[in-house]
Protein backbone atom coordinates (compact mmCIF):
# COMPACT_ATOMS: atom_id res chain seq x y z
CA UNK A 1 0.00 0.00 0.00
CA UNK A 2 1.52 3.30 -1.10
CA UNK A 3 1.42 6.28 1.26
CA UNK A 4 0.86 9.95 0.46
CA UNK A 5 0.21 13.10 2.45
CA UNK A 6 -1.63 16.40 2.17
CA UNK A 7 -2.85 19.39 4.11
CA UNK A 8 -6.45 18.98 2.91
CA UNK A 9 -8.22 15.81 1.81
CA UNK A 10 -11.42 16.52 -0.12
CA UNK A 11 -13.87 13.64 -0.49
CA UNK A 12 -16.24 14.24 -3.40
CA UNK A 13 -15.82 16.50 -6.43
CA UNK A 14 -19.28 17.90 -6.91
CA UNK A 15 -19.76 21.68 -6.58
CA UNK A 16 -18.82 21.76 -2.89
CA UNK A 17 -15.76 19.57 -3.21
CA UNK A 18 -14.57 21.17 -6.43
CA UNK A 19 -14.89 24.65 -4.95
CA UNK A 20 -13.11 23.55 -1.76
CA UNK A 21 -10.26 21.89 -3.65
CA UNK A 22 -9.80 24.90 -5.92
CA UNK A 23 -9.82 27.45 -3.09
CA UNK A 24 -7.57 25.40 -0.82
CA UNK A 25 -5.02 24.76 -3.57
CA UNK A 26 -5.08 28.43 -4.60
CA UNK A 27 -4.29 29.30 -0.96
CA UNK A 28 -1.10 27.25 -1.20
CA UNK A 29 -2.26 24.14 0.64
CA UNK A 30 -1.38 20.64 -0.52
CA UNK A 31 -4.69 19.16 -1.66
CA UNK A 32 -5.75 15.63 -2.53
CA UNK A 33 -9.31 15.29 -3.82
CA UNK A 34 -11.05 12.02 -4.64
CA UNK A 35 -14.31 11.19 -6.35
CA UNK A 36 -15.92 7.79 -6.74
CA UNK A 37 -17.17 8.56 -10.26
CA UNK A 38 -15.02 7.55 -13.21
CA UNK A 39 -15.99 10.78 -14.96
CA UNK A 40 -16.32 13.79 -12.69
CA UNK A 41 -19.84 15.23 -12.90
CA UNK A 42 -21.45 12.24 -14.61
CA UNK A 43 -24.08 11.00 -14.36
CA UNK A 44 -25.96 14.24 -13.67
CA UNK A 45 -28.48 14.08 -10.81
CA UNK A 46 -29.67 17.67 -10.85
CA UNK A 47 -32.18 20.05 -12.46
CA UNK A 48 -29.08 22.10 -13.49
CA UNK A 49 -30.17 25.58 -12.41
CA UNK A 50 -27.74 27.99 -10.71
CA UNK A 51 -28.50 31.50 -9.36
CA UNK A 52 -26.85 34.54 -10.92
CA UNK A 53 -24.24 35.01 -8.16
CA UNK A 54 -22.64 31.79 -9.45
CA UNK A 55 -22.45 33.06 -13.04
CA UNK A 56 -18.67 33.38 -12.83
CA UNK A 57 -18.54 29.60 -12.57
CA UNK A 58 -20.58 29.24 -15.77
CA UNK A 59 -18.10 30.99 -18.05
CA UNK A 60 -16.03 27.90 -18.88
CA UNK A 61 -16.68 26.40 -22.28
CA UNK A 62 -19.73 24.18 -22.55
CA UNK A 63 -21.16 25.08 -19.14
CA UNK A 64 -23.83 27.71 -19.84
CA UNK A 65 -26.98 26.48 -21.61
CA UNK A 66 -29.47 29.36 -21.30
CA UNK A 67 -30.71 32.14 -19.05
CA UNK A 68 -33.80 31.89 -16.86
CA UNK A 69 -35.95 34.94 -16.10
CA UNK A 70 -39.10 33.65 -14.41
CA UNK A 71 -40.88 30.91 -12.50
CA UNK A 72 -44.49 29.77 -12.79
CA UNK A 73 -45.80 28.04 -9.66
CA UNK A 74 -49.01 26.02 -10.11
CA UNK A 75 -51.25 25.20 -7.16
CA UNK A 76 -53.50 22.12 -6.92
CA UNK A 77 -56.51 24.11 -8.20
CA UNK A 78 -54.59 25.08 -11.34
CA UNK A 79 -54.08 28.68 -10.19
CA UNK A 80 -50.61 29.85 -11.21
CA UNK A 81 -48.32 32.59 -9.96
CA UNK A 82 -45.72 34.12 -12.25
CA UNK A 83 -42.72 35.76 -10.61
CA UNK A 84 -39.24 36.93 -11.61
CA UNK A 85 -36.70 34.17 -11.08
CA UNK A 86 -33.30 34.89 -12.54
CA UNK A 87 -30.51 32.44 -13.04
CA UNK A 88 -28.77 30.16 -15.49
CA UNK A 89 -29.33 26.67 -16.78
CA UNK A 90 -26.02 24.87 -17.07
CA UNK A 91 -24.57 21.57 -18.15
CA UNK A 92 -24.01 20.28 -14.63
CA UNK A 93 -21.37 17.74 -15.67
CA UNK A 94 -19.39 20.50 -17.41
CA UNK A 95 -19.90 22.76 -14.37
CA UNK A 96 -18.40 20.17 -12.02
CA UNK A 97 -15.55 19.42 -14.43
CA UNK A 98 -14.73 23.12 -14.75
CA UNK A 99 -14.40 23.44 -10.96
CA UNK A 100 -12.22 20.34 -10.87
CA UNK A 101 -10.03 21.68 -13.68
CA UNK A 102 -9.61 24.94 -11.78
CA UNK A 103 -8.54 22.93 -8.73
CA UNK A 104 -6.06 20.91 -10.78
CA UNK A 105 -4.64 24.05 -12.37
CA UNK A 106 -4.08 25.46 -8.85
CA UNK A 107 -2.10 22.36 -7.90
CA UNK A 108 -4.67 19.99 -6.38
CA UNK A 109 -4.10 16.27 -7.02
CA UNK A 110 -7.36 14.78 -8.29
CA UNK A 111 -8.23 11.08 -8.29
CA UNK A 112 -11.35 9.85 -10.08
CA UNK A 113 -12.84 6.37 -9.64
CA UNK A 114 -11.51 6.49 -6.08
CA UNK A 115 -13.52 5.84 -2.93
CA UNK A 116 -12.92 6.37 0.76
CA UNK A 117 -12.43 2.88 2.19
CA UNK A 118 -11.46 3.52 5.81
CA UNK A 119 -10.79 6.45 8.09
CA UNK A 120 -8.75 6.85 11.26
CA UNK A 121 -9.61 10.42 12.10
CA UNK A 122 -7.63 10.44 15.33
CA UNK A 123 -4.46 9.59 13.41
CA UNK A 124 -5.55 11.73 10.43
CA UNK A 125 -5.18 8.88 7.95
CA UNK A 126 -7.52 7.75 5.21
CA UNK A 127 -7.47 4.62 3.10
CA UNK A 128 -8.48 5.09 -0.53
CA UNK A 129 -9.55 2.43 -3.01
CA UNK A 130 -8.50 3.53 -6.48
CA UNK A 131 -9.12 1.85 -9.83
CA UNK A 132 -5.88 -0.14 -9.59
CA UNK A 133 -4.81 -0.25 -5.95
CA UNK A 134 -5.49 0.73 -2.36
CA UNK A 135 -3.45 3.59 -0.96
CA UNK A 136 -3.25 5.66 2.19
CA UNK A 137 -2.89 9.36 2.80
CA UNK A 138 -2.40 11.50 5.85
CA UNK A 139 -4.15 14.85 6.12
CA UNK A 140 -4.52 17.81 8.44
CA UNK A 141 -8.09 18.77 7.48
CA UNK A 142 -10.74 16.59 5.85
CA UNK A 143 -13.49 18.25 3.81
CA UNK A 144 -16.47 15.93 3.35
CA UNK A 145 -18.29 16.81 0.13
CA UNK A 146 -19.62 13.35 -0.55
CA UNK A 147 -23.35 13.94 -0.69
CA UNK A 148 -26.39 13.15 1.44
CA UNK A 149 -25.28 9.55 2.00
CA UNK A 150 -21.83 10.68 3.12
CA UNK A 151 -19.29 7.91 3.61
CA UNK A 152 -17.27 10.24 5.81
CA UNK A 153 -20.27 10.72 8.11
CA UNK A 154 -20.85 6.98 8.29
CA UNK A 155 -17.22 6.24 9.10
CA UNK A 156 -17.31 8.92 11.81
CA UNK A 157 -20.40 7.31 13.33
CA UNK A 158 -22.80 10.16 12.51
CA UNK A 159 -26.50 9.50 11.83
CA UNK A 160 -27.77 9.59 8.23
CA UNK A 161 -29.53 12.67 6.91
CA UNK A 162 -33.23 12.66 6.09
CA UNK A 163 -33.70 12.58 2.31
CA UNK A 164 -36.31 12.54 -0.43
CA UNK A 165 -35.92 10.82 -3.76
CA UNK A 166 -35.97 12.47 -7.18
CA UNK A 167 -36.62 11.14 -10.66
CA UNK A 168 -35.94 13.14 -13.82
CA UNK A 169 -36.29 12.78 -17.58
CA UNK A 170 -34.53 14.83 -20.22
CA UNK A 171 -37.06 15.47 -22.99
CA UNK A 172 -37.28 17.52 -26.21
CA UNK A 173 -38.59 21.05 -25.60
CA UNK A 174 -41.00 21.99 -28.38
CA UNK A 175 -41.98 25.42 -27.03
CA UNK A 176 -38.81 27.33 -26.03
CA UNK A 177 -39.11 29.18 -22.74
CA UNK A 178 -37.07 31.26 -20.32
CA UNK A 179 -39.22 30.27 -17.34
CA UNK A 180 -39.17 27.33 -14.98
CA UNK A 181 -42.46 25.56 -14.20
CA UNK A 182 -43.36 24.15 -10.79
CA UNK A 183 -46.35 21.94 -9.93
CA UNK A 184 -47.53 21.69 -6.32
CA UNK A 185 -49.93 18.79 -5.92
CA UNK A 186 -51.08 16.02 -3.59
CA UNK A 187 -49.82 13.73 -6.36
CA UNK A 188 -46.25 14.59 -5.32
CA UNK A 189 -46.24 14.11 -1.53
CA UNK A 190 -43.15 15.45 0.15
CA UNK A 191 -42.03 17.34 -2.95
CA UNK A 192 -43.13 18.89 -6.24
CA UNK A 193 -42.73 18.47 -10.00
CA UNK A 194 -40.71 20.70 -12.31
CA UNK A 195 -39.90 21.55 -15.92
CA UNK A 196 -36.61 23.40 -16.42
CA UNK A 197 -35.84 24.48 -20.01
CA UNK A 198 -32.44 24.08 -21.70
CA UNK A 199 -32.79 25.62 -25.18
CA UNK A 200 -34.27 22.71 -27.18
CA UNK A 201 -34.43 20.25 -24.30
CA UNK A 202 -35.83 20.32 -20.79
CA UNK A 203 -35.43 18.58 -17.44
CA UNK A 204 -38.78 17.16 -16.35
CA UNK A 205 -38.75 15.70 -12.89
CA UNK A 206 -40.26 15.33 -9.46
CA UNK A 207 -39.24 14.77 -5.90
CA UNK A 208 -41.21 12.72 -3.40
CA UNK A 209 -40.87 11.34 0.10
CA UNK A 210 -40.51 7.58 -0.29
CA UNK A 211 -41.95 7.08 3.20
CA UNK A 212 -45.27 8.45 1.93
CA UNK A 213 -45.34 7.23 -1.67
CA UNK A 214 -42.77 4.97 -3.28
CA UNK A 215 -43.96 5.01 -6.90
CA UNK A 216 -42.41 7.98 -8.69
CA UNK A 217 -42.61 6.63 -12.23
CA UNK A 218 -46.40 6.68 -12.52
CA UNK A 219 -46.95 10.37 -11.61
CA UNK A 220 -43.92 11.51 -13.65
CA UNK A 221 -45.10 9.57 -16.70
CA UNK A 222 -48.58 11.09 -16.29
CA UNK A 223 -47.16 14.62 -16.25
CA UNK A 224 -44.95 13.78 -19.22
CA UNK A 225 -47.96 12.57 -21.23
CA UNK A 226 -50.01 15.65 -20.32
CA UNK A 227 -47.29 18.12 -21.35
CA UNK A 228 -46.60 16.17 -24.54
CA UNK A 229 -50.33 16.24 -25.39
CA UNK A 230 -50.24 20.03 -24.97
CA UNK A 231 -47.36 20.22 -27.43
CA UNK A 232 -44.91 21.68 -24.91
CA UNK A 233 -42.48 18.75 -24.87
CA UNK A 234 -41.81 15.68 -26.96
CA UNK A 235 -42.85 12.16 -26.07
CA UNK A 236 -39.30 10.83 -26.37
CA UNK A 237 -37.22 10.39 -23.22
CA UNK A 238 -33.63 11.31 -24.06
CA UNK A 239 -32.12 10.47 -20.67
CA UNK A 240 -33.15 9.34 -17.21
CA UNK A 241 -31.61 10.14 -13.86
CA UNK A 242 -32.47 10.52 -10.21
CA UNK A 243 -31.07 10.52 -6.74
CA UNK A 244 -31.51 11.59 -3.15
CA UNK A 245 -31.43 15.11 -1.71
CA UNK A 246 -31.26 16.01 1.99
CA UNK A 247 -34.33 17.70 3.45
CA UNK A 248 -33.75 17.65 7.20
CA UNK A 249 -31.78 20.85 7.46
CA UNK A 250 -28.28 21.55 8.63
CA UNK A 251 -26.20 18.62 9.79
CA UNK A 252 -25.26 18.90 13.45
CA UNK A 253 -22.40 18.84 14.08
CA UNK A 254 -20.92 20.42 10.96
CA UNK A 255 -17.41 19.68 12.19
CA UNK A 256 -15.97 16.62 13.88
CA UNK A 257 -12.43 17.27 14.99
CA UNK A 258 -10.72 18.50 11.82
CA UNK A 259 -13.42 17.14 9.49
CA UNK A 260 -15.71 19.74 7.90
CA UNK A 261 -18.94 18.95 6.06
CA UNK A 262 -20.02 20.96 3.00
CA UNK A 263 -22.85 20.95 0.48
CA UNK A 264 -25.31 18.05 0.53
CA UNK A 265 -23.15 16.23 3.08
CA UNK A 266 -23.75 19.20 5.40
CA UNK A 267 -27.51 19.18 4.77
CA UNK A 268 -27.27 22.56 3.03
CA UNK A 269 -29.69 21.73 0.22
CA UNK A 270 -32.90 23.74 0.68
CA UNK A 271 -35.47 21.33 2.17
CA UNK A 272 -38.36 22.82 0.16
CA UNK A 273 -36.90 23.72 -3.24
CA UNK A 274 -34.04 21.24 -3.39
CA UNK A 275 -31.65 24.00 -4.49
CA UNK A 276 -28.15 23.22 -3.34
CA UNK A 277 -25.44 24.20 -5.82
CA UNK A 278 -24.95 27.76 -4.55
CA UNK A 279 -24.77 26.65 -0.91
CA UNK A 280 -22.38 23.85 -1.85
CA UNK A 281 -19.97 26.24 -3.59
CA UNK A 282 -20.20 28.79 -0.76
CA UNK A 283 -19.60 26.18 1.93
CA UNK A 284 -16.77 24.58 -0.01
CA UNK A 285 -14.96 27.89 -0.35
CA UNK A 286 -15.62 28.69 3.32
CA UNK A 287 -14.26 25.31 4.40
CA UNK A 288 -11.12 25.89 2.34
CA UNK A 289 -10.69 29.27 4.00
CA UNK A 290 -11.06 27.68 7.43
CA UNK A 291 -8.51 25.01 6.48
CA UNK A 292 -6.02 27.69 5.46
CA UNK A 293 -6.48 29.58 8.72
CA UNK A 294 -6.14 26.34 10.71
CA UNK A 295 -2.94 25.50 8.84
CA UNK A 296 -1.67 28.98 9.69
CA UNK A 297 -2.22 28.30 13.39
CA UNK A 298 -5.70 29.72 14.08
CA UNK A 299 -7.01 27.02 16.42
CA UNK A 300 -10.62 28.20 16.36
CA UNK A 301 -10.93 28.41 12.57
CA UNK A 302 -12.80 25.14 12.14
CA UNK A 303 -15.32 25.95 14.87
CA UNK A 304 -15.78 29.38 13.31
CA UNK A 305 -16.61 27.68 9.99
CA UNK A 306 -19.56 25.88 11.55
CA UNK A 307 -20.77 29.07 13.22
CA UNK A 308 -20.50 31.07 10.00
CA UNK A 309 -22.39 28.47 7.97
CA UNK A 310 -25.13 28.34 10.59
CA UNK A 311 -25.35 32.13 10.58
CA UNK A 312 -25.58 32.23 6.79
CA UNK A 313 -27.98 29.36 6.14
CA UNK A 314 -29.48 28.25 9.46
CA UNK A 315 -32.57 30.46 9.57
CA UNK A 316 -33.56 29.75 5.96
CA UNK A 317 -33.12 26.01 6.43
CA UNK A 318 -35.06 26.03 9.71
CA UNK A 319 -38.01 27.76 8.05
CA UNK A 320 -37.98 25.27 5.19
CA UNK A 321 -37.85 22.30 7.56
CA UNK A 322 -40.82 23.72 9.47
CA UNK A 323 -42.83 24.23 6.27
CA UNK A 324 -42.08 20.65 5.20
CA UNK A 325 -43.25 19.44 8.60
CA UNK A 326 -46.55 21.32 8.18
CA UNK A 327 -47.17 19.69 4.80
CA UNK A 328 -46.11 16.27 6.10
CA UNK A 329 -49.06 16.34 8.49
CA UNK A 330 -51.59 16.66 5.67
CA UNK A 331 -50.28 14.42 2.88
CA UNK A 332 -52.79 11.74 1.90
CA UNK A 333 -55.62 13.80 3.42
CA UNK A 334 -58.17 16.09 1.77
CA UNK A 335 -56.24 19.11 3.05
CA UNK A 336 -53.35 18.27 0.70
CA UNK A 337 -55.47 19.55 -2.19
CA UNK A 338 -56.02 22.98 -0.60
CA UNK A 339 -54.19 25.85 -2.28
CA UNK A 340 -53.75 27.68 1.02
CA UNK A 341 -51.66 24.86 2.44
CA UNK A 342 -49.28 24.95 -0.51
CA UNK A 343 -49.07 28.73 -0.56
CA UNK A 344 -47.70 28.54 2.97
CA UNK A 345 -45.31 25.78 1.96
CA UNK A 346 -43.76 27.17 -1.25
CA UNK A 347 -41.18 29.97 -1.58
CA UNK A 348 -42.98 31.87 -4.35
CA UNK A 349 -45.83 32.90 -2.06
CA UNK A 350 -45.78 35.63 0.59
CA UNK A 351 -47.35 33.30 3.13
CA UNK A 352 -44.18 31.19 3.18
CA UNK A 353 -42.25 34.09 4.69
CA UNK A 354 -45.03 35.96 6.48
CA UNK A 355 -46.26 33.09 8.63
CA UNK A 356 -44.15 33.09 11.80
CA UNK A 357 -42.25 30.12 13.10
CA UNK A 358 -43.35 29.15 16.55
CA UNK A 359 -41.11 27.49 19.12
CA UNK A 360 -42.32 24.00 18.22
CA UNK A 361 -41.61 24.55 14.51
CA UNK A 362 -38.12 25.84 15.19
CA UNK A 363 -37.32 22.60 16.99
CA UNK A 364 -38.41 20.44 14.00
Amino acid sequence: MSARGCDVLVVGLGPGGGAAAAAAAAAGLRVIAIDRKREIGAPVQCAEFIPLPLSRHAMAGGVLAQRITGMKSRLPSGTALDMPFTGLMVDRAAFDRALAQTAAAAGAMLYAASSLLALDHERHTAQIKGPDDVWETTYRVLIAADGPHSTVARLLGLPPLQTVNTRQYTVPLLQPSNDTDIWLSPSYPGGYAWLFPKVDQANLGLGMDARIAGDMKTPLDALHRALAADGRIGAEILARTGGAIPVGGLRKPLTVGTALFVGDAAGLTHPVTGAGIAAAVASGEAAAGAAREYADGTSGALTAYAEDIDDQFGESLARAVARRAELARIWNTAAAAEDARHRRGWIAFDEYYRAPLNAEEERL
